[in-house]
Order: structure tokens, then C-alpha cells, then sequence
């Protein structure tokens, strides 16, 4: 997952919205949203190394993972980051003690954000500082740099979700259209992440589509008052591939404290 832009507000009817794009070699294996027939997980799922980038739990829980741009930090013997979305998903502590108990290994991998949400908090962690993000109500979002860095396509998105939260339910068009967005940004705007000029303004895209690398999937994620809705729409390097839609039930349970807790129905 290389963008992710997101509305939480925990009062409201829609808690937790979420939108993100995947970005891969489109020759890496990959099977399209589904429910983990091993576990209570709907998620996509990497193929050739069994994790996910972003997913939900039928416990009521979500994890999304971006990696940090910077090939000189890269280890191939590393292991595979998105074990950790997975590995959240079925964990039954809360969103600070995974968070708290990774940090001290987070070394282990190469560099990554991961956003958890678990129905009453959503945390961040930034794997380089061992660095956990406290993210407060409203909007927030995360690319390839540290939480809520300006990259130009960040903001982009960022500006984009909250023109459209003017209206009360942006539609699953109009959340689209902000990822498919294929405008790259200026020379002079662009971070410098170590990458050729053309790759690193290719990836400046919220949508990215070149030869052997781009967007693989867009995806929204409602969290409702009484339903998670998940949308999935999938890409390979010929274009759209498809795109699916499931949704399972869940429940507003009262809290004297919150005002809310939120938990996904069985």
C-alpha cells in the first residue's frame, strides 16, 4: 500500500472512512478481496509471500501498510512486511500494546508505516524512529515518508477527501476518481527518495502506471453504523481487471467513556 487517506471520526455514523492505493510490480502475485479461509481476515493477499497490505477483521479491527521509500535501506533477507497487517488482524490486544510490543522489533523489516485502527483507537507507527503516532479525529493520511508528510500527491488526495466531506456521503465514484487521479507532480515539488528523476516523477501519481509497475488496487473502506463496507477495484498492467464490493454486519455497542465502541457482528 502506497497511499492511504482517511476521515476518522468516532461519533459520527461513519467512524472510520478510509481510501487507499496499492502500488506493485505487476508481475507479484495477488489474489483480489476475499474472507482468509485460515483466518477472520478480508483482505486482499500477496502470493508470494502470504501477507496482505490492507484488511479488516471480523473482529472489528483494521491494518493498512505503507512501505518507506528508500532503496538503501532495503535488505532482500528482510522479512515481508505484510505479515504485520495479518498478524494485527488476528491479534486480540489492543491497537497500543501491538503497536508498542512491534516497535521494539520493527527493525527487523525494512522500513514501513502501519495504521491500525481497533474500534476505538487508530494509532500509527513509523517502523525507522520505532515511533508510535497517536492520530486524532479528522483527516489524516500516509505515503511513502513519515505520517502526514506533504509529498504533493498526499496532499492532493488529502484536499480531495475533504472537498468532498462538504457533502455529508461521498459516493464510491467520487472516492474513486481521487485515486485514479494520473497527474504527476512538478520537478521542482518532488522529494528526493534516492530514485531516477522519471521513476521518482512517475510515482508522484496518486494513480501510477508504467511498463512494469503501478497502481494494483483501489480501495475504499466504510466503517457504518451497523455495517463495514469494503470495496476493492483490481489492476494489472493492461488495465482494470475488475472490481468487487463486500460487506458484513456489525454492531454499535455504548460506552460511558467513548460514546462508541464498534464491533463487527457475527
Amino acid at each position: 500500500m502506497c497511499l492511504i487517506a482517511w476521515n476518522w471520526q468516532p461519533a459520527s455514523h461513519t467512524p472510520l472512512l478510509l481510501i487507499a492505493n496499492r502500488d506493485e510490480f505487476y508481475a507479484r502475485p495477488t489474489a483480489a478481496l476475499h474472507w482468509w479461509n485460515e483466518a477472520a481476515i478480508l483482505a486482499g493477499r500477496d502470493l508470494q509471500a502470504g501477507g496482505t497490505w490492507l484488511g479488516v477483521s471480523r473482529s472489528g479491527r483494521l491494518a493498512a501498510l505503507t512501505n518507506y521509500r528508500d532503496p538503501t535501506a532495503m535488505r532482500a533477507e528482510a522479512p515481508s512486511r505484510g505479515e504485520l497487517v495479518s498478524a494485527y488482524l488476528q491479534a486480540d490486544t489492543s491497537a497500543m500494546d501491538y503497536l508498542t510490543e512491534l516497535a521494539g522489533r520493527a527493525g527487523d523489516y525494512n522500513p514501513f508505516n502501519l495504521l491500525v485502527f481497533d474500534g476505538t483507537s487508530l494509532l500509527g507507527l513509523e517502523s525507522r524512529h520505532a515511533r508510535i503516532v497517536a492520530l486524532q479525529p479528522g483527516l489524516g493520511a500516509v505515503s511513502n515518508a513519515d505520517f502526514l508528510t506533504p509529498w504533493p500527491k498526499l496532499a492532493q488526495l488529502k484536499d480531495g477527501l475533504q472537498s468532498l466531506l462538504v457533502q455529508e456521503d461521498p459516493t464510491d465514484e467520487q472516492l474513486l476518481a481521487l485515486l485514479h487521479n494520473p497527474c504527476v507532480a512538478l520537478d521542482a515539488d518532488l522529494p528526493a527518495t534516492g530514485l531516477p528523476l522519471a521513476f521518482e516523477r512517475a510515482l508522484s501519481a496518486a494513480f501510477i502506471a508504467t511498463p512494469d509497475y503501478g497502481t494494483r488496487a483501489c480501495s475504499i473502506v466504510r466503517f457504518e453504523t451497523d455495517h463495514i463496507t469494503f470495496l476493492e477495484q483490481s489492476f494489472d498492467a493492461h488495465g482494470a481487471k475488475g472490481c468487487q464490493q463486500l460487506t458484513t454486519a456489525w454492531r454499535r455497542v455504548a460506552d460511558d467513556a467513548l460514546n462508541a465502541v464498534y464491533r463487527i457482528g457475527k
